[in-house]
């Protein structure tokens, strides 16, 4: 369980601004997606999608200027069923993660 804030870019709409040397690749079962690591202190930063190989997932947090607490609600995939073997080609959502501001 990564645990991360993920967000949607084009494989050309980003660029990696510092520590692109610190990257490691990690694929696992079938090899499609490709995810990308810190080897210095294990953060996942992004990965170039199964579902769709035209696009990344990438780590809110890592973006500069952004917070995973930037979002009110952010579904949560159950994680053992990919979307590509679904019949309707969508993920399972197992619940929701709600961030509501402490303004006490």
């Amino acid at each position: 369980m990564r645990g991360a804030v993920a967000v949607t870019a084009g494989l050309g709409d980003i660029t990696v601004t510092q520590g692109e040397e610190a990257l490691t690749l990690y694929q696992f079962h079938t090899n499609e997606a490709k995810h990308y690591f810190c080897a210095k202190c294990g953060i996942y930063t992004f990965h170039q999608r199964r579902s769709d190989p035209d696009q990344y997932g990438v780590n809110v947090a890592c973006i500069e200027g952004m917070s995973p607490f930037d979002f009110a609600e952010v579904p949560v995939s159950e994680g053992r069923v990919h979307p590509k073997d679904t019949a309707d080609g969508k993920s399972l959502t197992a619940g929701w993660l709600r961030y509501e501001n402490n303004d006490g």
